[in-house]
Parts: structure tokens; sequence; C-alpha cells
């Protein structure tokens, strides 16, 4: 077991090209130990490089990584499970049979991982599935027992990149439940997600890579508070129309029944001019979301205009 005190992942002045493209620009990070820490950033900003680093599937090019207290070695690997973007899993096995395999991999005895998979099939209400081959399961059954098969040795470090990517709702929420749970039980998770309303609320620590570089990497509260200014969430009988007309009001956004305004000026003379001009429903002070942060960051705006 990795000791209390060393990170299960860290990386100090990590960097990798890929001929002339710098994938990943000098990066330091800390992952602590018992965390969920998210990793996000749009396609092609270095995530995926970073991952396969730290699984030593590709090696850096200059500075050092160490893995659950070991550095250059992918001898902990078999203290690791990673889920894959791109899934895969051998159609013409059976689901007991496959996840079987898939302990052994990892050093599990058949008895000790027909009873580990039994349990997971069970919790993920796949327990009558078990003689089934996996050409027979839905995508979200396959999906599920893709994630029983990175799991199944309680690797102290799991990898997920994507793993609610095609979920219904019901196969989401189960399997977000288990990934908190193996947290609990002292597993240390990675997740490479999009979905940043599922990081905000899932992840102890994010940290978003961009164009190579690191551009945030704290908790939440931290990173609303250095990046983004407070905006204010609002519902009136006027509508936006009313704000376009009231000074100091220097960005609205309409979210249909709700808006929110940031503004230059202060709030209480920004609310009394308001309540002269409409009635107003509701009124709160609210911190940028995390999705509105990646946007504010990656700017797609300003992508599309070099690209074109």
């Amino acid at each position: 077991m990795i000791a209390e005190n060393i990170p299960a992942v860290r990386l100090t002045r990590v960097s990798k090209t890929y001929g002339s493209h710098l994938a990943v620009n000098n990066l330091s990070l800390t992952v602590p130990k018992g965390s969920i820490y998210g990793f996000i950033g749009p396609n092609g900003s270095g995530k995926t490089t970073t991952i396969r680093m730290i699984l030593h599937i590709l090696l850096a090019d200059s500075g050092s990584i160490e893995v659950l207290g070991r550095e250059g070695t992918r001898a902990a690997n078999d203290r690791i499970g990673y889920l894959p973007e791109e899934r895969g899993l051998y159609k013409k096995m059976k689901v007991m049979g496959l996840l079987e395999y898939y302990g052994s991999l990892k050093g599990m005895g058949r008895s000790e991982a027909k009873r580990e998979a039994g349990q997971w099939l069970e919790r993920l209400g796949l327990g009558d599935w078990s003689n089934k081959k996996i050409e027979a399961l839905s995508k979200g059954m396959a999906q599920k027992i893709q994630f029983i098969s990175t799991v199944i040795a309680k690797p102290e470090l799991i990898i997920l990149d994507e793993p609610f990517s095609g979920l219904d709702p019901v196969n989401l929420e189960s399997l977000r439940e288990s990934i908190l749970q193996l947290r609990e039980d002292g597993s240390t998770i990675i997740f490479s997600t999009h979905d940043m309303a599922m990081a905000e609320r899932m992840c102890d620590s994010i940290f978003m890579i961009y164009k190579g570089n690191k551009v945030l990497d704290g908790n939440l509260n931290q990173i609303q508070a250095e990046h983004g200014q407070d905006a204010i969430r609002l519902r009136t009988e006027g509508g936006p129309s009313i704000l376009e007309e009231i000074p100091g009001v220097d960005e609205i956004r309409d979210l249909g029944r709700f808006q929110e305004v940031k503004l230059s000026g202060d709030q209480n003379e920004f609310l009394k001019e308001l309540a002269n001009r409409t009635r107003v429903y509701h009124f709160e002070q609210t911190r940028p979301s995390l999705h509105d942060i990646f946007v504010r960051i990656a700017n797609p705006k300003e992508e599309s205009s070099e690209n074109e």
C-alpha cells in the first residue's frame, strides 16, 4: 500500500512532444491519495497524453512521474485500473469468464475473481447476465462490464476516461455511486470528462489542461474565486429587455426563465434601479460554473477564427 503522506500521482515539470508539436508543456501536478481528481480540457489539449504517461504507455521527454510512490517503472501497473475512452471487450466470451480473465491479469486467483465479479454484477444490476456472451449485452450493460473489469482487483489508483459516455440516467447514477464508494473504500480516482456538471458534483480537485499547459488546478471554490467574476442570477416580469436599459450592466446571459448579468457597478444600486422598472421574482449572487470557466479559457470563438 502507498504511504499516507505520499501522493497517488506526482508529475514534476513533465513535457512531451510529437515531432514539432508540444503536447504537454512543463506540467507539474499532484493527485492526493484517496481523492477524486478531475481531468478536463478540450480535445487535443494533452489529457490523453498525460494519462498515458502516468500509465507508462508513453515516456516523457523530460521531468519526472511518480505513481503510487514509484518513479520510472511500470511495476505499479498491477495496482492501477484503467478504463479507456475507446471501449473494447471480447464479444464471444461470457461475462463471468471475461471478468475472471481480467482479474487474473491483475494477479487474482480464479475463486477470488469470481466472488468479486459476482458482487459487482449484483451491485450494478447484472446478476442474471453472468453466463451471457458479451455480444448479447446492450451498450450500457457492456459499459458496466468494462467498468467492473477495471475495478475488479481493487486497484489503489483508478483512471476513468469518460466513464459515463452514452449511459442512460439510471445506469449513469449507479456507476456514479459506485465510483464514490470506491473513493470511500480508499481508492484514488483520476476522472477525465467533458461533462463539467458531473466534474463539479464529483471531484475533490479539478485540473484543466489547454494547449499542453496547466490552466486550472485546485478545488472548485478556489477555481471559482480565481477565475471569473461573480454574476447575478435573476427573474423579472420584464425579462432581458429591461436589463439592457439599466446602467452598469456589462453582460447579459439569457437562460430562459432566468437571466445572468455581470455588473461594473454596485449591486444594491442595480437592484434598486431594477425594482423601480419591473417586478423582481428572484435575485441571487452566483459564482461562475465550471462550464463557464472552461468555455472562457478554451474560447471557441477565438479558436474558430484562428482555423478559418
